[in-house]
């Protein structure tokens, strides 16, 4: 990580320190609902309550020039010490040289009173180490922060926190079915949360409660389709598949995801045959916890290994068809597909 980068992992609650090191941040990073809050402090700490119109700006990145931005940056706080300038979007290392020029200008000259924040939300914030002038600005004037993605422990204290805010308490077991049903991105956790706690009638979170009201992501949708398959219940593997075309999901996508879990499954069948246990099956697929691996060892003892070769095999065909034949019904060959692998003749 070069330097004046740091990374915000396993530290749900944001820690106000980060203002102290200097004027000029990049937030950046999967996880949306860390960044949100780091944002909200950040606003608290510098612009007082009342005088954010004033003090507070947020500026679109496209099309966004360096003057215009220098212009916002150098106006001078109202009624206050501070402002704080926030910029979506704006691809640094797109720039051409005379805008990099000016935005290394403005760096080194940057008004101690202001706050300028460049958040990376719908762009991925890509080094180019060729650009090694606005390489070495950047190191030297401003803090890059990536809000990655939390570990398995953080996310279960986590959810527990906001599980008894809401009157409710839950355990490991049913936490890691939560994490494994509606993926581990905090901002798609909370939604959820809210959904399983106005939901539950006990004090205690269940697995049923779980299923009952939570979305689940892409890959607990096709893993379920896969449990199915493999007890040979077309009906139910059809009806999950229906579910995720009428949610408009694209029928490469469904293969793909499916591809990924009959991959998984192949080294799980693996895994049985060699006397391997679910903690090789975590690592050799760099899960965050044991939990879906203990899940694909079940998956498992219902298909041999000569049923999972194929069905890769199988899979990768009807991928390379999918991408290269034209005027193809992709949802009938999926239908037509999972019809094979639950031996449904």
């Amino acid at each position: 990580m070069p330097n004046g980068c740091m990374r915000i992992k396993n530290a749900p609650v944001p820690q106000p320190v980060i203002l102290t090191m200097q004027n000029v941040y990049i937030f950046y990073g999967e996880e949306t609902y860390l960044r949100a809050r780091y944002l909200q402090q950040v606003r608290q700490l510098l612009i007082p309550a009342g005088f954010e119109e004033f003090n507070d700006h947020h500026l679109s990145g496209k099309g966004l020039t360096v003057q215009a931005l220098s212009e916002v940056v150098e106006a001078m706080p109202m009624m206050a010490q501070h402002t704080l300038v926030t910029v979506e979007d704006m691809d640094l290392f797109k720039l051409d040289e005379s805008q990099r020029n000016a935005l290394i200008a403005l760096l080194e000259d940057f008004p101690e009173y202001c706050t300028l924040i460049f958040i990376y939300d719908t762009l991925d914030y890509k080094r180019d180490g060729k650009m090694k002038k606005l390489c070495a600005a950047l190191d030297k004037h401003v803090c890059a922060v990536e809000f990655a993605q939390q570990e398995r422990a953080q996310l279960v204290n986590w959810l527990r926190r906001r599980f008894t805010a809401l009157g409710h308490d839950i355990d490991s077991s049913a936490a890691d079915h939560l994490l494994f049903t509606c993926g581990t991105l905090m901002t798609d956790l909370v939604p959820e949360i809210e959904k399983i706690a106005a939901y539950a009638k006990q004090e205690r979170i269940t697995i049923d409660d779980i299923n009952a009201v939570a979305d689940p992501v892409l890959d607990a949708r096709v893993f379920d389709m896969t449990n199915c398959v493999t007890a040979g219940k077309y009906d139910d593997a059809a009806r999950v598949l229906a579910d995720l075309l009428r949610m408009q999901t694209e029928p490469i996508a469904i293969l793909a995801a499916l591809g990924k879990e009959l991959r998984k499954l192949y080294t799980a069948r693996m895994a049985l045959d060699t006397g391997k246990d679910r903690f090789w099956l975590k690592q050799l697929w760099s899960m965050s916890s044991d939990y879906p691996a203990k899940l694909l060892l079940q998956a498992a003892k219902k298909v041999d290994h000569d049923w999972c070769s194929s069905a890769v095999i199988r899979c990768q065909r009807l991928d390379r068809r999918m991408k290269s034949e034209r005027g193809m019904d992709s949802e009938a060959e999926l239908k037509l597909f999972l019809m094979e692998l639950a031996g449904v003749r």
